[in-house]
């Protein structure tokens, strides 16, 4: 699978802390290798747009959707920023 990352992904990503960044980092690298990994928690959100969320702490998700051969990353936040995915 190959990644691509939204302008909004971008944006919120860069308004993280570094060690958060770091554990996005990791929980994207777990996407890749195992999208299964209990870590993730990966879940399909109620949206008509086949938007999935994953788990990158306790408190900050990320989502996206899949294309083909490629996962959208689409918005990464605390639960609240991402009541619209």
């Amino acid at each position: 699978m190959k990644l691509f990352f939204t302008k909004t992904f971008v944006r919120n990503y860069r308004k993280l802390p570094w060690e958060l960044q770091e554990t996005v980092d990791k929980q994207i690298g777990q996407l890749l290798a195992n999208p299964m990994h209990p870590s993730l928690n990966i879940k399909k959100m109620n949206d008509p747009r086949q938007i999935w969320e994953g788990r990158v702490t306790a408190s900050y998700r990320f989502t996206f959707q899949v294309e083909g051969d490629t996962y959208v990353l689409r918005k990464v936040g605390t639960h609240d920023t991402l009541k619209n995915p």
